[in-house]
């Protein structure tokens, strides 16, 4: 989700037992890789996709890691450190609205991709769906993909740059560049199932983190008693309701309707062997999910008790995992920590970096190059994926050379702007046979457009109304659906039997689950 944007200020001081611990999961990253490489990478479907061929566990954890990214690690508890347990609220909307789209989205979307044509990108699936020759719809689509996703690329990798330099001392830009060259390597090499693979690696590391740092954190405090010590330095910190407003609680819960657009997540469901798998990948990465975000509240609530306890200066509130990491842990356990947030970095970045260059490889080359190009060439259009990552890669630490705060808040608000601009039409592209070409295209651009408005023009206004601070997913939602049903209603439907195929994705998900 968010990248961690803001500046890390709590040193580290690592010693040398910090640095093995490091450098022995940068290995394990590229040993990733390299078996990536040897074993799935002989096409263009298995480089961008794994050849449909992904089991649960593996699509859970690789779901799971590249959504929650730096932002569960340091943002759910500085915020739960600022706020109070109100904030939880943001976890509870991710983790409902995670759920539903597994119950909603990841089995018609398994099963549609591949009737309508084999679909291996959102655009080329909108493109097949709704028999759009003009490929208008994939184009657009494609773009705002790209651009998007080379921005919220970069924001990770500042990420990276920042991390190394608080905690290691090392030059931003050092850090910058070695953060980039790890991921390239096992996304240029390893694609798809390399990315998944080192997905599932760093979501183990992640949850390991994340229950261990608060459980440890008790036991060096007092016990449950330490719950007290938190209410009362501020009564509300323990309150579910107060330390926000209503407009703020509605805003958080909002935060789960952006799964249902999110290319770099449900493209996951894509990828997995069967519909029947998902059962088991929506109990474990449900499961998953919610220890890892109830650690992430746990942290941030003890960290209030543990910063007054320590007597030590936390001067930003996102820099808590990593105070707590160094002052409770063996440096070696802390290079295990720093390990989890780069894992929570490095998994959302390799994951964007490969829907971007499926992106560029099946929504723009192919339709320069020609349908049965690609399926003449696969040793082309596999070396113009790679080419795609590199070149992605390379913008994104262009960018990301100067970081500019400007660049990094706008990219923060990507999550809505997804949400908003696929999530209704993903929904509807499943479900609802009225969906026009016009309608969708409508529908898309405005709830982009809404996102960016409303962040422009109307948040400036909170000051004056709290409304006004409503979570910009929300009206943009609102803003597409509505779009997207009248123009659909008032323009021609796809000249295509879409009741017919509906009721064959319904029958095909039927039989495999019961098979």
């Amino acid at each position: 989700m968010f990248t961690l944007g803001a500046t890390l200020s709590q040193q580290v001081n690592p010693d040398w037992r910090t640095y093995i611990m490091i450098g022995a999961y940068f290995l394990i990253l590229l040993v990733i890789g390299w078996y990536g490489y040897k074993k799935a990478t002989g096409n263009v479907s298995e480089y961008m996709l794994g050849g449909r061929s992904i089991g649960p566990y593996v699509t859970a954890l690789s779901a799971g890691a590249s959504d929650m990214s730096g932002w569960m690690i340091m943002g759910l508890p500085g915020e739960v450190y600022t706020t109070g347990l109100s904030a939880a609220w943001l976890a509870i909307g991710l983790t409902l609205g995670a759920y539903i789209n597994y119950i909603v989205v990841a089995p018609r979307l398994r099963v549609y991709t591949e009737q309508a044509g084999d679909a291996i990108t959102l655009p080329d699936f909108f493109r097949n769906r709704l028999a759009d020759h003009s490929n208008l719809i994939k184009i657009i689509s494609g773009g705002i993909i790209v651009v998007f996703f080379t921005l919220y690329t970069h924001a990770g990798m500042v990420s990276g740059g920042k991390l190394f330099k608080s905690a290691f001392g090392l030059d931003y830009h050092w850090g910058l560049i070695l953060i980039s060259v790890i991921v390239i390597a096992y996304t240029f090499f390893g694609g798809y199932l390399a990315v998944s693979l080192t997905d599932f690696f760093q979501g183990v590391i992640m949850l390991i983190a994340m229950v261990m740092v608060p459980i440890v954190a008790l036991l060096k405090l007092n016990g449950l008693d330490t719950f007290d010590q938190v209410t009362d330095l501020k009564p509300t910190n323990l309150d579910l309701f107060k330390g926000t407003t209503f407009i703020g609680i509605i805003s958080f819960f909002a935060w789960g309707l952006g799964y249902f657009g999110q290319p770099h997540i449900i493209v996951r469901f894509m990828s997995i062997k069967s519909v029947k798998q998902l059962r088991t990948a929506r109990r474990f990465g449900i499961g998953w999910m919610a220890i890892s975000l109830i650690g992430a509240v746990f942290v941030g609530l003890i960290g209030i008790a543990f910063v007054q306890d320590k007597g030590v200066e936390l001067k930003d509130p996102e820099t808590l995992f990593i105070l707590m990491g160094q002052i409770l842990f063996h440096p070696l356990v802390g290079g295990f920590l720093l390990a989890a947030i780069l894992a929570a970095i490095m998994s959302t970045i390799s994951s964007q970096l490969l829907v971007t260059s499926s992106s560029l490889t099946e929504d723009f080359y192919k339709l320069i190059r020609g349908e049965d190009a690609a399926k003449k060439r696969e040793k082309e259009f596999l070396l113009v994926g790679r080419l795609s990552v590199l070149v992605v890669a390379c913008i994104s630490i262009a960018i990301a050379w100067s970081p500019n705060d400007t660049i990094l808040n706008l990219v923060g608000n990507a999550w809505a702007g997804f949400g908003a601009a696929f999530g209704p039409l993903v929904v509807m592209s499943l479900y609802w046979k009225g969906l026009s070409r016009t309608g969708a295209i409508s529908g898309m651009l405005s709830g982009a457009v809404v996102v960016i408005l409303w962040i422009v023009f109307v948040k400036p206004l909170g000051e004056v109304n709290d409304f006004f601070n409503l979570y910009e997913i929300i009206p943009g939602i609102i803003a597409s659906v509505l779009v997207t049903i009248i123009v659909s209603k008032m323009t021609k439907k796809p000249d295509i039997d879409v009741h017919k195929d509906m009721e064959k994705v319904k029958e095909t998900i039927n039989t495999e689950m019961h098979s």
